[in-house]
């Protein structure tokens, strides 16, 4: 009776699980499109273009997840949220992923109710001023005015930081990054502070940019990330190993260019796999076998999407820095595809 009663126990949870994994990824495969969750603009990672398309580093990734599940990118419907506004989409449903700029944390990892599948960039705030104030160092903004975003850890990092340097400061608070952009140029405030990564997408759309700088303190850690529900563990491992394979695809040397070419003559198992030539991954995640051939030739490798939105030759003029590959001198890394 005790292992009847074991087995009866486990075969339930089985079903239960089950039951939990189909949810979102068979609702999104019935209505036809991936809904979601963006930021209300930043340049560079998700803005509409002068077309009312959106396009940016956040906006490839929906559009990785559409060409994973449909092998068309462009079956996604986006939802601009603030930053006190993203996790209750979330949470109700009225998106299936949260693509903007998020920062990964312990309390919303556990307490929330999330899963963030991923770092997508490696990033840290910053400040940013006007060249005119004459300041070299965060270390001589005591007394400044900052303009910041209510509803993100940046709130939490800023307070930190200047009680540690025994600093005093005055918040003046927005919902919005375009809100915040417009009172600091409005001269509402002597500093703009955010993930540096967001600070060069402001800093890129003012009217003169040449007049700002980024000073050179990082103070925080910022893995930001997409994220998901939790319970949900087969639309969050699609989720995950869309990122993990265009991270791969870069590392193995697989672009949109030649995807096609490498997937009919490649030799390497790995390039095989994951392009869709051998083995079942695609059947594993409940999608077809060419989903990772599909992402890349549409949406393109991991580094491909980061020159073509925020790279060097980009008006954000980002390096790779820390968001190199393992083996290029930064820390991005994938599980293998096998």
């Amino acid at each position: 009776m005790k292992y009847t009663s074991i087995f009866a126990t486990a075969s339930a949870a089985v079903l239960m699980s089950t039951a939990a994994f189909a949810g979102t990824l068979d609702d999104v495969k019935a209505k036809g499109f991936v809904q979601c969750g963006v930021t209300t603009g930043l340049a560079g990672f998700a803005a509409p273009n002068d077309k009312g398309q959106w396009e940016g580093f956040d906006v490839d990734f929906c559009r990785a997840m559409a060409a994973a599940i449909f092998g068309d990118p462009e079956k996604v419907k986006y939802t601009p949220t603030t930053a006190k506004e993203r996790f209750t989409a979330l949470q109700s449903g009225e998106i299936d992923v949260l693509a903007r700029n998020t920062t990964w944390t312990l309390s919303r990892d556990v307490s929330l109710g999330f899963e963030f599948i991923g770092v997508n960039f490696y990033d840290g705030q910053g400040f940013m001023i006007r060249k005119a104030m004459g300041v070299k160092s965060a270390k001589e903004l005591d007394g400044a005015s900052v303009c910041i975003q209510t509803g993100t850890t940046t709130e939490l990092n800023l307070a930190d930081y200047f009680r540690s340097n025994n600093m005093k400061f005055t918040s003046v608070v927005f919902e919005t990054s375009e809100q915040i952009r417009t009172a600091y140029e409005g001269n509402r405030c002597d500093v703009y502070t955010t993930d540096r990564s967001g600070l060069a997408a402001q800093r890129a759309v003012l009217a003169n940019p040449d007049e700002h700088v980024v000073l050179p303190e990082v103070i925080s850690k910022e893995p930001l990330g997409p994220l998901v529900r939790h319970g949900d563990n087969a639309w969050g491992d699609l989720a995950r190993w869309t990122l993990n394979a265009m991270i791969v695809a870069e590392e193995l040397g697989v672009t949109s260019a030649n995807a096609a070419e490498m997937k009919s003559t490649s030799t390497n198992p790995e390039v095989r796999r994951l392009l869709g030539a051998e083995g079942d991954l695609g059947s594993q995640l409940n999608v077809s076998n060419d989903w990772a051939y599909n992402v890349v030739t549409m949406v393109g490798n991991y580094g491909e999407v980061f020159d073509r939105n925020i790279g060097p030759d980009t008006p954000l003029q980002l390096d790779r820095g820390i968001n190199a590959l393992w083996n290029k001198g930064g820390i991005l890394y994938a599980p293998p595809m096998r």
